[in-house]
């Protein structure tokens, strides 16, 4: 029973995983770019539901009708005022482009909110349980946020299959010179697609924050979770990242199981078997496939 309790709990944490890997996914399947201020955008999120839940009292999850947008809007200018310089430059430019970011926005946060830990109240439903046996419960909070994982995995898979400007994200990954042909305009597609990225991070960052005490450096643990959740289950594949997230997550706990101190070394162990015997991942499948 230890162990089944240790591979339900991994799942459920994988969600959580799933959540903040979706956005990294999105970008690099339309724009071939990997995010590194990913991690701290999540943690710029938390922060802001912070704010919004001490200073003006909004309950945990209602601050997410503020946050969601607000990051949306935080992701639209990042692609619009520095991606899409760029992306025209190629190779390594956006990525460093992002390094330089993430360094920035992670003294910046440290510079406002000092290193101290933070997180946010969102009241008896972070630590409600369901009984399943003595041996066995579920945590309320955990399966939300799983569900929640696996509708936006969703929403954006079918937001991209069956939408007009799903449809032109994909036209432009596919080949970029070929969509603008056809009418497209790559600048305003890639902000879109950066947007809904962000917009999805600011989601995970509140429910990241609600789950665990956060710092400003916080957000280089998320990236690297967020980044195996990927690499795991296949770069650009939306369904593969919730795979990815869900093993990386029973690997984590059952690692705990073996031994406290064992949990992220195991989940790191997984991620290197996965580069080193299937280096595509899980579920390579392109996520305008």
């Amino acid at each position: 029973m230890e162990w089944l309790n240790a591979i339900l709990q991994g799942t459920l944490l994988g969600g959580l995983y799933a959540l903040l890997a979706a956005g990294l996914s999105l970008m690099f399947g339309v724009m071939r770019i990997v995010n590194l201020a990913h991690g701290v955008l999540a943690v710029l999120a938390a922060y802001l539901g912070v704010i919004l839940t001490t200073a003006f009292h909004i309950p945990a999850f209602a601050t997410l009708v503020i946050v969601v947008p607000l990051m949306f809007g935080v992701g639209w200018l990042i692609q619009m005022g520095l991606l899409n310089l760029s992306i025209v430059r190629g190779g390594l430019a956006p990525i460093l482009v992002t390094f330089g970011l993430a360094v920035v926005l992670t003294n910046l946060l440290q510079e406002v909110f000092t290193a101290d830990f933070r997180s946010i109240q969102a009241g008896s439903i972070a630590t409600d349980s369901i009984q399943i046996n003595d041996q066995i419960s579920i945590g309320v909070f955990p399966l939300l946020t799983f569900v929640v994982g696996v509708l936006v995995i969703i929403a954006l898979q079918v937001f991209l299959s069956r939408t007009r400007s799903g449809r032109a994200m994909r036209a432009s990954s596919d080949d970029k010179d070929a969509a603008q042909l056809m009418g497209i305009d790559n600048r305003r597609i890639y902000a879109l697609a950066t947007g809904i990225a962000i917009a999805t991070v600011g989601l995970a960052g509140v429910f990241l924050g609600i789950r665990t005490q956060f710092s400003p450096t916080y957000g280089d643990v998320t990236l690297i979770f967020a980044f195996e959740a990927v690499i795991i289950g296949g770069l650009g594949s939306l369904w593969g990242t919730l795979l990815g997230g869900v093993v990386l997550g029973i690997a984590q706990a059952v690692g705990a199981q073996v031994n406290p101190a064992y949990g992220v070394l195991f989940g790191h162990l997984v991620f290197l078997a996965i580069l080193a015997f299937r280096p595509t991942g899980l579920l390579p499948k392109a996520v305008n496939a």
